[in-house]
């Protein structure tokens, strides 16, 4: 979840919404940021769907 929360903070300082940083209207941040972004929601798809196919002890 931080990795997507960092990748939109990536991407609002590259177009400039967030100031104060070198990553400021920058049009790499304004492109990786929603990439990173992705990359951290698919991080948090693949761990919920190895939650759900655990498997059953043996008896």
């Amino acid at each position: 979840m931080i990795i997507t929360l960092l990748g939109l903070l990536f991407m609002l300082q590259g177009l400039g919404v967030v100031h104060g940083s070198s990553m400021t209207n920058s049009n790499f941040w304004a492109v990786a940021g929603p990439v990173i972004a992705l990359g951290g929601l698919l991080y948090i798809a693949s761990g919920l769907g190895r939650l759900g196919s655990g498997s059953r002890p043996r008896r």
